[in-house]
Parts: C-alpha cells; sequence; structure tokens
C-alpha cells in the first residue's frame, strides 16, 4: 500500500459521502486560516503526510510550513499554517492530526532508545507490530526518530522464529529448508533466525548458513557469553521486553541491533491541535 493510497482510505473511512456538520454551519464560501499548534514536547513526523492530506481533500488550499520532519518542537510552537476553504479545511483536520500525532509519537519514543545508546555502534529496529494498514507511515516515522526498519513484511527476508523452529522440526531441519527454498526461488533474501538459549545458539552456530541471530529474551550475562560464542561471525539482535530503562545495558552486552516493539505498538500520541488563527 503507498502512502496516497492510505490517505485515499482514510479520506474515505472518515468523510465517506460528505462532512455535513461543515456544510451544515459553516457557508460554501468562506475562507479561514489556522495554525497546528503543538502542545508536547517532541520530534516532529508526519508533516509531509499531513500537506497530502490537506492537498488531496483540496488542492487551492495553502500550506505554509514552519519545521520539517525530524525537527524538535516545543510546546507552544506553530508548525505550519493552512488557509483557504474553511469547509475544506474543516474536513482536513482531524486527517491530518491523526496522522502527525500518532507518528509524532512514535518518533518521539524513537529518538529517545536513540539517545540512550549514543555511542554504542547499536542500531535500533522496529519490528512487524504496526497497525495493519499503516505499517508504511509507521515505520517512516520510526526512520524519521533515528531508528531503522526491519524487514517491512514477511516478504523481504526469511525470518525463522520458534514456532517456524518447532513445525520445522528442529534449527538444522530450519535452515536447511530455508537455505534450499531460496536457492529454488532464485531468491536474494537474508536468513535471520531467532534462539532462546546458548543451547539452540550452539544449534544454530553448528548449522550456520544464516546472516542474522536474534537473541530473544536473554538476560544480560547470557547476552554477553552469546555474544561471545558468535565473535563476530553473524550480525546479532536483541529482542524482548526491552525497555527505556533497560536498553543501554543491553547494548553494552555488543550485539548489533535491538529490536523494540513498542516503538509502534505502544505509543502515546503526542498533542497537537489545529487551531483557527
Amino acid at each position: 500500500m503507498t502512502i496516497d493510497e492510505i490517505i485515499s482510505n482514510a479520506i474515505i473511512e472518515d468523510v465517506k459521502n460528505s462532512d455535513h456538520t461543515s456544510l451544515a454551519v459553516v457557508d460554501k464560501d468562506i475562507t479561514e486560516k489556522a495554525g497546528l499548534l503543538v502542545k508536547e514536547d517532541g520530534i516532529l513526523a508526519g508533516l509531509e503526510i499531513a500537506e497530502k492530506v490537506f492537498g488531496t481533500i483540496d488542492p487551492g488550499l495553502s500550506f505554509k510550513k514552519y519545521k520539517k520532519d525530524g525537527d524538535k518542537i516545543k510546546a507552544g510552537e506553530i508548525v505550519f499554517n493552512v488557509s483557504g476553504n474553511a469547509q475544506a479545511i474543516l474536513k482536513s483536520e482531524r486527517l491530518a492530526l491523526n496522522f502527525m500525532q500518532r507518528m509524532s509519537g512514535i518518533a518521539t519514543r524513537t529518538a529517545k532508545y536513540v539517545e540512550s545508546v549514543k555511542g554504542t555502534g547499536v542500531k535500533i529496529m522496529d519490528t512487524r507490530k504496526t497497525t495493519p494498514n499503516l505499517r508504511l507511515l509507521e515505520k517512516l516515522a520510526v526512520k524519521i526518530g533515528g531508528g531503522y526498519n526491519h524487514r517491512m513484511g514477511l516478504y523481504d527476508m526469511i525470518m525463522i522464529k520458534d514456532n517456524h523452529v518447532d513445525f520445522a522440526g528442529g534449527i538444522k531441519k530450519a535452515i536447511q529448508k530455508a537455505n534450499a527454498y531460496l536457492e529454488k526461488h532464485n531468491l536474494d533474501l537474508k536468513i535471520e533466525i531467532e534462539v532462546r538459549n546458548l543451547s539452540e545458539l550452539e544449534d544454530v552456530l553448528k548449522a550456520g548458513s544464516v546472516d542474522i541471530i536474534m537473541l530473544d529474551n536473554f538476560a544480560l550475562p547470557e547476552l554477553k557469553k552469546a555474544v561471545k560464542m558468535v565473535n563476530g561471525k553473524y550480525k546479532t539482535e536483541a529482542s524482548g521486553g526491552i525497555t527505556e530503562d533497560s536498553i543501554r545495558r543491553v547494548a553494552l552486552c555488543g550485539v548489533d541491533y535491538i529490536s523494540v516493539g513498542a516503538l509502534t505498538h505502544h505509543i502515546k500520541s503526542l498533542d497537537m491541535s489545529l487551531k483557527a488563527i
């Protein structure tokens, strides 16, 4: 799904056949001006999306930006002004705010995690724990906040998790089948495998033929042992229950990546509002 498709579907969902309230109480020829007021400090994301929303609903609206995506914003600041047909502004308002508030919340959370591991060389990544049909925007917000995107979906990486291993009949069989599948279908995809303990890690190291090893829910002492066992032969990713309080301690264990589902699925939207000027 493209950004334009996401916006079009959102307009259909919200407006459907008409914005009856605005049609009822606001004259059709009235022109007005409104500004986006920041009510909470954070990182701005979704500004370009908001501009597209207003432009899609009424290309005649004038949109003036004072910030850009990725900027630090403070309560009381005005991010943009929009002027033109009052009915069109009202029709666009909630959609633009919904996108910007959620995306800015994600970018703000991501930036905090990134700052927490500064100097360690670790990359903070998102997961597939996203809102259905909004993955593209939520992962874009992660990048705006300084993080990195893990796989976009089931289609762009071989990701062997615990259930895959169990259903395949073990780690070695799962890895062998994954490599055979890629060769048969002439696919150039990375292979990542999840391990739950040091014993499973030993099995992966014996089997080889992977690119990344996910160390899932490892306690810090075991995580350090695991990184030492891998010894740089493969990239390592820590995952599972990692919080803003614990993330630096995890990073200092020497992993290459830390994936955090909470970047996108446990988010408080940033407080903003559109005010008439």
